[in-house]
This record gives C-alpha cells, sequence and structure tokens, in this order.
C-alpha cells in the first residue's frame, strides 16, 4: 500500500506527466504490481489519464481538497483570524502545521501586493528554518523530538539549534520561554518572519500563525506589535479548537446512549 501511494508523490511542477514505464522503474517493482497499482489509483481519481500510458494527478484529489476545506478542524478555527491579521498589522498572514519532518502552510491570507512567490498552501518548509517552523517545533511532544533529532542532528546543527542534544533542547526552550519565534533573512535576505503556536490542551503544538514582510519595503513595522498581533491570533485559533473538542464526559455519555438504544 506504501508504495502505491508513493506514486503520487511522483508528480511536481517540474514532471507533471509520468509514463507509466518510469512510474514502474521508478517505483522498482513488476509490470503486473505496477499497473495494478496505476489501475486502482486511477479507478479511485487520484491518477489522471493524460493520454495513451501517460498520467497526471486526478481530480479526485481536488475533490478531497474541497473536502479538507470545510471540514479541517484547524482550517474552522482559523476563519477570520488570518484575514484580521492581514487587516491589523498588514502583512500576509500563515497557517501552518507539522508534517512529517516539515512544516506544511494549509492556509494563507494575503496582504495588497504581496509578492506571490512567497510561502503558500501546499508548499513545505524544513522543520529546522523559519518562525512558522521553530515554532511548531518547539512545542512538539518530548518523544517526538527524541525520535527527529538522531534523523536529523546535521540539519538541527546547521540551522543554529545546537550542536548536540543538550543544545537543541536549550534553543527550543528559549523559544517556549518567549512563547514566540522571529527570524530574520532565513529564506529570502532581508525578510523578517513572526511566529506564534497554535497549542492542545496539553500544551503541545497543532500548527503555527505566521507572518512575513520585506524590511526593505516596509521600514514602518514595529516588531513587537506584530509579535503581540499573532500571538493573539494563534490564542483565538487555539481557544476556538479547544472549545468545539468534545469533551470526555460528553464522549461517554454519547457513546452510552448508543448502547442502550441498541
Amino acid at each position: 500500500m506504501a508504495k502505491m501511494l508513493n506514486i503520487l508523490q511522483l508528480f511536481s511542477e517540474k514532471e507533471p506527466v509520468w509514463s507509466t514505464a518510469d512510474i514502474i522503474q521508478t517505483l522498482e517493482t513488476s509490470r503486473s504490481t505496477g499497473y495494478r497499482y496505476i489501475k486502482t489509483l486511477h479507478d479511485a481519481g487520484l491518477l489522471n489519464s493524460a493520454r495513451n500510458g501517460y498520467y497526471t494527478l486526478g481530480p479526485g484529489i481536488i475533490e478531497m481538497d474541497l473536502q479538507i476545506r470545510l471540514t479541517d478542524p484547524l482550517l474552522l478555527a482559523s476563519q477570520g483570524v488570518l484575514e484580521n491579521l492581514v487587516e491589523k498589522i498588514g502583512h500576509s498572514s500563515l497557517l501552518c502545521t507539522a508534517y512529517h519532518d516539515s512544516v506544511l502552510c494549509i492556509g494563507e491570507a494575503r496582504a495588497p501586493e504581496s509578492p506571490a512567490n512567497r510561502f503558500s498552501r501546499g508548499q513545505r518548509r524544513p522543520l529546522f528554518q523559519g518562525a512558522v517552523s521553530k515554532v511548531i517545533l518547539a512545542y512538539l511532544p518530548h518523544h517526538r523530538l527524541k525520535a527527529i533529532y538522531p534523523r536529523q542532528h546535521k540539519e538541527i546543527e546547521n540551522a543554529g539549534l545546537g550542536k548536540n542534544w543538550s543544545e537543541f533542547r536549550a534553543a527550543l526552550g528559549e523559544i517556549k520561554k518567549a512563547g514566540y519565534a522571529v527570524t530574520k533573512g532565513e529564506f529570502n535576505p532581508g525578510v523578517y518572519s513572526v511566529a506564534a503556536p497554535i497549542l492542545t490542551d496539553q500544551r503541545t503544538s497543532l500548527g503555527s500563525v505566521g507572518v512575513a514582510w520585506d524590511e526593505k519595503e516596509r521600514r514602518d513595522v514595529d516588531v513587537q506589535q506584530a509579535v503581540l498581533a499573532v500571538q493573539q491570533a494563534a490564542m483565538t485559533i487555539s481557544e476556538r479548537l479547544a472549545e468545539n473538542q468534545p469533551t470526555v464526559e460528553s464522549t461517554a455519555l454519547s457513546s452510552s446512549t448508543a448502547n442502550a438504544s441498541l
């Protein structure tokens, strides 16, 4: 199953169309298995036949994207918050979440005349660079950080987050103590980024809210004002998520009621 789903990861902006032969060769699987995988994904609408023997990503993915936009708790809790953040401080705002060993942008609100090539929905960033990433990283559960460190210790050191586990934990502790992260120029020269965590009731991260601006274009920016606005936005989303989360008592009551009716 995992190998079949890996087919979907082959498609990119640079390589939007793949032939059956290339898919099978890249997967290093038999022709019969490769054809079966492709047929299964095509029947599910996840692949679309562009021409004989060539495929693109399918319309079923667009349908699923709509369902995510309509049902994802993090997106629903952020409705209006990102837009208000743009109005309040004049910078584009982003909603991000952890995705494997990276961070994925899942929502955005663009400020007027914002560059189109900046980080946007559907794009990934490294887990160790940029404010939206670092603030999520700082609030990940301890066991997850312990699993990440051995795999990515070189990347962590290169990002300036510590040469060993103790230094890494100390760097993340400083971010947690502040309650936000500020970076400058980690992806684009002269670009500031400010982010705050979206937290569970256990104080672990579900995601982050962030804003970014170019110091050359916006010399009037008050960084502390941006920090406070971003923290308030993240807190609002966290509170909305907590309010909409069913309590243990209500879940248990629902279960007992359902069992009684059987």
